[in-house]
């Protein structure tokens, strides 16, 4: 960064597994302060079968542009990756077009149906981990067997838990906004069910677990007890969760998420888990859509919302600079954390961000395709500047200012 006359911080200098980056970071100028590239265990690159709504190029670039230099997509695509054939078609899309790491999903499942275990023994050389995120697999006896066979090859089985038959039809948090308005609810239970009956079987068969985008105290409370009698067990959650909860609702599709927003006490419970050690990391679970389908409203809409290009700005704003949460154990959650259980590797990326500069959430200027977020107009403090990959800059707000201006 000859540009900014600091030195530019080299992640792999640093102990990989430290307990908090104490100088994995630096205030380099009052200007800029450079971290490791972040890494996100949980996105929706939609490609292949929904290129409509992101690729692999758009959403690599969205992540770069928020500071991610390391990815894992989910496999709620078309083909689904069940198989090593299927799984090919993905990679090839990977290497042609990232900008960055992406590092693909293998499906739990044959098709996400739940019906029969997918060919995880020829995927595991190839997938950082299994998953069937965007539906729970509802049937204990096939996560018993997943867990089984996951331990074997020695990879992570990382769940969306949602028991479908509580679901009702429902598009918010069962909650005051809901009753209030006359929404359809989603009850936490349907969350922290699965999770209950996971948790049993990870203990069972020592498979190492990964819980997706936690929303509730009472799924927190269950994960830091099984944590404590030595289950094998790390878990997620999203900036959205730790920052908003249903008294930020409107009755717009970028609102609705899945799972939903839910009450201020479970907020609160997730900053806890946060801060003690409970919940390990935070992903986006950038979901993006086209506008139409996210233009229906909050109960017609789709389920998702967009994250990679404000997950950054958003914790150190509402977290960070309230004295929430410290801001090593933000950058924790955003790099150490995710790549030592996910064995993501270590390399010289970094991202450098204006930390005191402020800029207000515009989507139309994002380069994801989706525009669907609910921090929308909002200021916001921390402008990611440059992402360099591999000694590669594959982000910088001068050339994109330059073209906006252009």
């Amino acid at each position: 960064m000859k540009d900014s006359g600091a030195i530019v911080f080299q992640a792999a200098s640093v102990p990989a597994f430290s307990p908090v980056f104490t100088e994995a970071f630096q205030l380099l100028s009052n200007e800029y302060t450079v971290f490791p590239g972040f890494c996100d265990v949980h996105v929706h690159f939609r490609e292949p079968g929904f290129s409509y709504k992101e690729t692999v190029r758009t959403g690599s670039l969205a992540a770069a542009a928020g500071g991610y230099t390391a990815v894992c997509a989910m496999p709620n695509l078309d083909p689904v990756p069940d198989s090593p054939d299927a799984l090919a078609g993905e990679r090839a899309i990977i290497e042609r077009d990232a900008v960055i790491r992406v590092l693909p999903y293998g499906a739990i499942t044959r098709g996400e149906r739940g019906e029969a275990l997918a060919d995880l023994a020829g995927m595991a050389p190839f997938a950082v981990a299994f998953s069937d995120d965007g539906r729970g697999v509802q049937n204990e006896e096939m996560m018993r067997a997943a867990m089984k066979e996951a331990k074997r090859f020695g990879k992570v089985i990382a769940a969306h838990c949602e028991d479908n038959a509580l679901l009702h039809g429902g598009c918010i948090h069962k909650g005051a906004y809901a009753a209030a308005h006359g929404h359809r609810g989603i009850c936490s239970e349907s969350e922290w069910g699965p999770i209950k009956r996971d948790l049993k079987l990870a203990a069972e068969t020592g498979c190492a677990y990964h819980v997706c985008h936690i929303s509730c105290k009472e799924s927190v409370a269950l994960i830091r007890q099984a944590k404590k009698a030595g289950v094998d067990v790390t878990c997620e959650t999203a900036p959205h969760y730790l920052t908003l909860d249903e008294t930020a609702l409107r009755e717009e599709g970028r609102f609705k998420m899945n799972p939903p927003l839910r009450s201020p006490e479970d907020r609160e419970a997730l900053i806890e888990g946060l801060l003690d050690g409970t919940i390990d990391m935070i992903a986006t679970d950038h979901a993006p859509h086209s506008e139409a389908e996210k233009a229906k409203g909050l109960a017609g809409s789709a389920f998702g919302i967009v994250g990679l290009e404000t997950a950054f700005p958003v914790l150190y704003t509402k977290l960070v600079r309230t004295g929430t949460v410290p801001l090593e154990k933000v950058i924790e959650a955003l790099t150490v954390s995710p790549r030592r259980r996910f064995g993501i590797e270590w390399d010289d990326s970094y991202t450098v961000f204006a930390l005191k500069e402020r800029f207000a959430v515009a989507p139309e200027t994002f380069l994801s395709k989706g525009r669907a977020t609910p921090y929308a107009g909002e200021t916001l403090y921390g402008v990611c500047k440059k992402t360099v990959f591999n000694n590669k800059t594959v982000y910088n707000a001068a050339q994109k200012e330059g073209n906006e201006n252009g």
